[in-house]
C-alpha cells in the first residue's frame, strides 16, 4: 500500500486559516460562557421570595445580564465555576427574601456547593429537591422562620459538611437518618421547637454541635458525651455527672524508690547543667455575643414568625461572635493556603470556646464553607496601639515553618483585636499530657513526647532566626504548643508578649518563666530556653509546672525545683513519668532528655544552651548507631542554690494567684 502524500503547501495553509477563522469565530461565545439553565433557576427563585423592596433594591439580577462574565460585576451573591458554567455558591444574607422557597427553583442548582440564605424571612418547610443536590456542602438557613417537621430527606446530602437550621419554627424529633451525613463538620439546630429524645447520631467527623433551647428530652447519647454542657442547654437532657480530676499528689511523698544504674546516675549528675535543649505551640477563634447583630443587617427586622420570636434566647456559651466591626476596618490576610472568608463570616460562624490563656480567649470557628479555625480574640492586656500591633503582626505573619502555628489573618479595631490560626484536632499538649476538666488523660507513650520536644525545638529555633536574629517568643508553655499531622510538636502565640503588659503576662506563665524576667520584665531568647526546658520537664514527669498538692497544710510545689531536688538525692527513675517507667529499653533515652531539660533551666541565662544547640542534642537522644556528643558543663552548688531560691518565690507567687 502507497505511503499517503503530504498536503501541498497552499492546501495545508488554506485547512489552518479556515480552523483559525473558526475559532476566533466562537471564541467571544466561549469566553462568555454563561450558565443559562441556572440563571432562569435563580430568577425563579427570586420571583416568589424577592418581592419585598429591600430585596428589589440589594439584588441586581433583573438588571444585570450577565451574571458570571463580563468587565462589571456580576449577580449579587452568585458564586459560579472557574469557567462560567454552572452556579455553585449562593450567598443572600440578609437581603429581605420573605416567602416559601417554591419547589423547582434552588433545586435545579445541581452544581450548587454552598447555600446561605440567612437572617431572611423565609418561612413554610424546605422544599424537597432541595435535599437532593449531590454536590451540597454546606448549607445555612438560620434566623429564618421555616417551619414543619425536619425532613428525613437531608440524609441525601452526602457531600454536606455544615448544617445550620438554628432560630426557625422547626418541630418534631432529629431525624435518626442524620446517621448518614459522615461528612458532616458543623450541626446546628438550637433555638427551635423540636421534640423527643436525641439519636445516637455517631457521625465521627462532627466537631461543632448545637441543640440548645428546644424541647428535648431523655439521656444525651454516648456518642455526642464529647460536648459540652452548653450544646445541650435550654432542654431537659440529661447526661451522667462527669467525673471528678483527681487530687494533684504530692510529689514529695515518695512510697516507691527505684534506682537507675550507677552510670545513668553519674550522667545526669555530671550533666545536672548540660549543653541545652527543649520544646513549645491554636489557635483561636474570637466571639463575644452579639444580639441582634443579625437584626441590624436585615431592613425588614430581621426573622419574624417562629423565628423570630426565638432569638432572644440564644445561648451565649453554645454560639459566640467578635462584636461589631468597627467602620475602616478590615481582615488582613498572609500568605498560604487560601481562606474564603471576611470578617461577616467570622461575625456569624458557629463558635466553640477551647479555653483562655494569657492574653486573650481562643475559639473555634466553623465557617460556612465548613472551614474550621481557631480565632483568638486578644484581651485588653494586649495594649499596643494600631502602628506597634500592625508591624509585630506583619512580622509574626511571615513566618512560615511546620512547626509554628501560622497566622492566616488579623484584624485590628479599637475595641476588637482578632488572630485567626489553622485549627489543630488533636488540641494543646497540655490537654494531651493533663486531660480536660472531668476527663482522663490518654498516656503518651516516648517516641510522641520525644516528638513533641522535637518540633518545639525546632520551631523556637526557626523562630529565634527571624528578624535578623533578634526574634523572641516570650510565652513558651504546654498549652501554647500543639501537635501536627506528622506528631511533631508545634509552637503557637508568637509575637503576643512584646504587645501585652508584661505583670499580667509573666502572672498567667507561672512555673515556665525564666528567674531574670520577673526581674526585668522583659522575655528574651534566653528566657525562651529557660520555659522550652521546663515543657521537657514537663513531657517526662507528666506532672504540671506549678502543683498545689492536697490534703491539709496543702503545699505548692514548683517542678523544676521538685526535679532537681530529686536528681540530688539520686532516685531519678522518680522523676519520670509511671507510664513510661514500664516501657523497656528507653531509661537511657529519657534520662538524656532529662540532661537537656536541666541544662535549658539553669538559673543563670548564660549557662543555658542556644536553642539550636538544644535541637541538635535532642535529635541525637533517638539517632540510631554511635557518636560523640559534646560534653555538659557540671552542675555547680551555685546552681542549685540559686534554683532554690527561684523556686521558693515562684511557689509564693502561685499561693498569692
Amino acid at each position: 500500500m502507497p505511503l499517503p502524500l503530504p498536503l501541498p503547501p497552499l492546501l495545508l495553509c488554506v485547512c489552518v486559516c479556515v480552523c483559525l477563522c473558526l475559532y476566533l469565530t466562537h471564541l467571544p461565545r466561549l469566553a462568555s460562557s454563561e450558565p443559562d439553565a441556572d440563571k432562569a433557576a435563580l430568577l425563579a427563585f427570586l420571583a416568589g421570595v424577592g418581592r419585598g423592596a429591600t430585596a428589589r433594591a440589594r439584588i441586581n439580577w433583573p438588571t444585570t445580564p450577565l451574571a458570571c462574565a463580563g468587565p462589571g460585576p456580576g449577580w449579587t451573591g452568585v458564586t459560579c465555576s472557574p469557567d462560567g458554567a454552572r452556579v455553585v455558591a449562593l450567598h443572600l444574607p440578609g437581603l429581605g427574601l420573605s416567602g416559601a422557597v417554591q419547589p423547582g427553583t434552588l433545586g435545579r442548582l445541581t452544581a450548587l456547593q454552598l447555600l446561605s440564605l440567612r437572617s431572611n424571612n423565609l418561612s413554610g418547610p424546605l422544599p424537597a429537591d432541595l435535599l437532593r443536590l449531590p454536590a451540597l456542602a454546606g448549607l445555612h438557613l438560620h434566623r429564618n422562620a421555616f417551619s414543619g417537621a425536619l425532613p428525613p430527606g437531608l440524609a441525601g446530602l452526602a457531600a454536606l459538611q455544615a448544617l445550620d437550621l438554628s432560630s426557625n419554627g422547626f418541630g418534631g424529633g432529629i431525624p435518626g437518618a442524620l446517621t448518614s451525613l459522615t461528612r458532616l463538620v458543623a450541626l446546628d439546630l438550637s433555638n427551635n421547637s423540636l421534640s423527643g429524645r436525641v439519636p445516637d447520631l455517631g457521625l465521627p467527623a462532627l466537631q461543632f454541635l448545637n441543640l440548645s433551647n428546644n424541647r428535648l428530652d431523655g439521656p444525651v447519647p454516648p456518642s455526642l458525651l464529647r460536648f459540652a454542657d452548653a450544646a445541650f442547654a435550654g432542654n431537659d437532657l440529661t447526661r451522667p455527672p462527669a467525673a471528678a480530676p483527681p487530687a494533684a499528689a504530692a510529689p514529695a511523698a515518695r512510697t516507691r524508690r527505684v534506682r537507675l544504674s550507677e552510670a545513668a546516675i553519674l550522667a545526669v549528675a555530671v550533666g545536672g547543667c548540660v549543653l541545652a535543649f527543649a520544646v513549645a505551640a491554636v489557635l483561636l477563634l474570637a466571639f463575644c455575643n452579639r444580639e441582634g447583630r443579625d437584626d441590624d443587617d436585615d431592613d425588614t427586622g430581621g426573622a419574624g414568625g417562629k423565628g423570630g420570636e426565638k432569638k432572644g434566647r440564644e445561648s451565649p456559651e453554645s454560639k459566640a461572635v467578635i462584636g461589631k466591626a468597627g467602620e475602616g476596618n478590615r481582615m488582613v490576610f498572609f500568605e498560604g493556603p487560601a481562606l474564603a472568608f471576611d470578617l461577616e463570616d467570622l461575625l456569624r460562624a458557629s463558635a466553640e470556646v477551647l479555653g483562655k490563656g494569657a492574653f486573650g480567649t481562643a475559639y473555634r470557628a466553623v465557617l460556612e464553607d465548613a472551614t474550621t479555625v481557631v480565632v483568638k480574640r486578644l484581651s485588653k492586656e494586649v495594649s499596643a496601639g494600631r502602628r506597634d500591633f500592625e508591624q509585630q503582626m506583619e512580622l509574626v505573619g511571615r513566618i512560615r515553618h511546620r512547626n509554628v502555628v501560622e497566622l492566616r489573618a488579623y484584624y485590628y479595631s479599637k475595641d476588637e483585636k482578632l488572630l485567626v490560626y489553622d485549627y489543630y484536632a488533636s488540641g494543646s499538649v497540655s490537654n494531651m499530657l493533663h486531660g480536660k476538666r472531668g476527663e482522663e488523660r490518654t498516656p503518651l507513650d516516648w517516641e510522641t513526647r520525644w516528638k513533641i520536644a522535637l518540633g518545639a525545638a525546632r520551631g523556637v529555633a526557626h523562630v529565634h532566626a527571624e528578624n535578623n536574629g533578634r526574634f523572641v517568643h516570650g510565652n513558651i508553655k504546654a498549652s501554647n504548643v500543639f501537635v501536627n499531622r506528622d506528631g511533631y510538636g508545634c509552637i503557637s502565640d508568637l509575637g503576643l508578649a512584646q504587645l501585652a503588659n508584661p505583670i499580667a503576662a509573666r502572672s498567667r506563665s507561672l512555673g515556665y518563666c525564666a528567674p531574670e524576667v520577673a526581674d526585668t520584665r522583659k522575655a528574651s531568647q534566653a528566657s525562651d530556653v529557660y520555659s522550652l526546658g521546663v515543657l521537657v520537664l514537663e513531657l517526662l514527669t507528666g506532672r504540671s509546672p506549678v502543683q498545689v498538692s492536697g490534703g491539709r497544710g496543702s503545699e505548692v510545689v514548683h517542678l523544676v525545683r521538685w526535679v532537681q531536688s530529686v536528681v540530688r538525692e539520686e532516685w531519678t527513675a522518680e522523676v519520670f513519668d509511671g507510664a513510661l517507667l514500664r516501657v523497656p529499653d528507653i531509661e537511657e533515652e529519657m534520662v538524656e532528655m532529662l540532661q537537656i531539660a536541666m541544662a535549658c533551666v539553669s538559673r543563670t541565662p548564660d549557662r543555658r544552651p542556644k536553642v539550636a544547640d538544644v535541637v541538635r542534642t535532642v535529635e541525637e537522644v533517638r539517632r540510631s548507631g554511635t557518636g560523640t556528643r559534646p560534653p555538659s558543663p557540671p552542675a555547680t552548688a551555685a546552681d542549685a542554690d540559686q534554683s532554690e531560691m527561684e523556686s521558693s518565690s515562684s511557689a509564693a507567687a502561685a499561693a498569692a494567684q
